[in-house]
């Protein structure tokens, strides 16, 4: 529902929330120049909703094409960024439409991913038509419910950062014979390692797409042992393997004892940060290749993710977000709320929140990798995976446990987790 309150007599405000990711401020300094050149004022929320549902009207910054002229190269948030969840409680949804409406804000632009996008919708519902509030989709994990072809912004660029880093890696790899197990950020989906795998040539990237909905860790483990083993029935002791940090997510807590008293953050979801699930893996890793006899090669677990959400945008996302933060801004002041800015075909297009909303939960829906589309079978297609052909091919088999120095035998228990 919108309003028709003359946008000139009512202040934007703009709030970032959720985790950093490169363009934030590119959005931020696109609606202040564009709400400014029709004399509308702009304040910054600073730390998201954190200080505005305490009731605070101290953590408002004035806005103005002047002063944000130069932010859009920068990474970071220029007004801070928090995972302060204001939906949590009534009382708090009250006091953040109180301080908005003491502040005179009547418009509200926020910039994150689902959970922000959530937000966005509630604070408006609650509003009763007296705030409009329209989103951008921010997230380097590119799992908002946009068309297929249309990624988040910050997505490029932190895809971009990583695979300089796993190429960097593969050289390494190659050169003093290890493997990496490089875990990427990526909550649900596995955008962001496929991504990152896809480009940089990795020997092997795992999703949770491809599992379902749970896996054991066994089965991970002995996908990529069967990787590793493959490696060296070609020829070569190295790889670089990437892994999606929400497989973590799927498995049993009788296999990652530390799921049990795993931290939550605002919105109730695992810190999966915590869960140092690059060593749990490599571990494993390395215990069932010495119960299979096999000589465990040096591996390093890296995790990618924090190196790439403040990252300075590259171009792609640079020109991406002044799109969206102008199309944000012309379509608040011209009445418009509780939509999802896109750009699409090169035209910008609202997407109601009450259409990508998931009616069950009440939340925005996730997207996920289509592990049936071509993107995923092609990068699937370069990757280093042992199969149940080639465990059933006597030759293979032997030609792999020549390599490994064991005993055919011993192979053939991982025809059970076998592809």
């Amino acid at each position: 529902m919108t309003t028709t309150t003359d946008p000139s007599k009512k202040k934007l405000a703009i709030a970032c929330a959720g985790g950093p990711a490169p363009g934030i401020n590119a959005v931020i300094a696109a609606v202040a120049a564009t709400a400014c050149a029709d004399n509308v004022e702009v304040v910054g929320l600073q730390d998201g909703f954190r200080w505005v549902m305490e009731g605070s009207t101290e953590h408002a910054l004035s806005l103005t094409a002047d002063n944000t002229s130069t932010i859009h190269f920068r990474g970071g948030s220029h007004l801070g960024i928090s995972r302060a969840n204001p939906t949590k409680d009534p009382k708090l949804m009250e006091a953040t439409l109180s301080t908005l409406a003491r502040l005179g804000v009547g418009m509200l632009v926020t910039i994150g991913g689902d959970d922000t996008a959530t937000t966005a919708s509630k604070l408006a519902t609650a509003s009763k038509g007296a705030l409009r509030v329209v989103h951008v989709p921010k997230t380097i994990d590119n799992d908002l419910d946009l068309p297929a072809h249309i990624s988040t912004f910050g997505f490029q660029t932190a895809r971009h950062i990583g695979t300089e880093i796993c190429e960097a890696l593969l050289v390494d790899a190659k050169t003093t014979g290890r493997w990496y197990f490089v875990i990427a950020m990526g909550r649900k989906a596995g955008h962001l390692a496929l991504g990152i795998g896809k480009a940089a040539g990795a020997t092997i990237t795992l999703i949770p797409e491809e599992y379902g909905k749970s896996v054991r860790l066994a089965t991970v483990v002995d996908t990529l042992v069967g990787s590793i083993l493959k490696r060296l029935s070609e020829g070569h002791e190295d790889g670089v393997a990437v892994l999606a940090e929400g497989i973590v997510e799927l498995l049993p807590e009788e296999d990652v004892a530390e799921l049990a008293s795993a931290e939550r953050d605002a919105h109730g979801h695992i810190r999966i940060a915590e869960i140092d699930f690059g060593r749990i893996v490599k571990q494993a890793v390395q215990r069932r290749l010495r119960d299979l006899g096999v000589k465990a090669p040096t591996i390093v677990s890296k995790d990618i993710g924090y190196e790439l959400r403040c990252a300075d945008p590259i171009p792609f996302d640079l020109e991406y977000t002044r799109d969206l933060g102008y199309s944000a801004a012309r379509y608040v002041m011209g009445g418009g709320s509780e939509a999802l800015i896109s750009i699409q075909d090169g035209k910008f297009v609202p997407m109601r929140f009450a259409d990508i909303m998931d009616k069950q939960t009440g939340r925005m829906r996730v997207r996920m990798v289509d592990v049936t589309q071509a993107p995923y079978e092609i990068g699937r297609s370069f990757m280093t995976r042992l199969t149940r052909k080639d465990l059933a091919d006597p030759a293979m088999v032997a030609k792999l446990a020549k390599a490994a120095g064991t005993t055919a035998d011993k192979l053939q228990v991982l025809a059970a987790t076998a592809e």
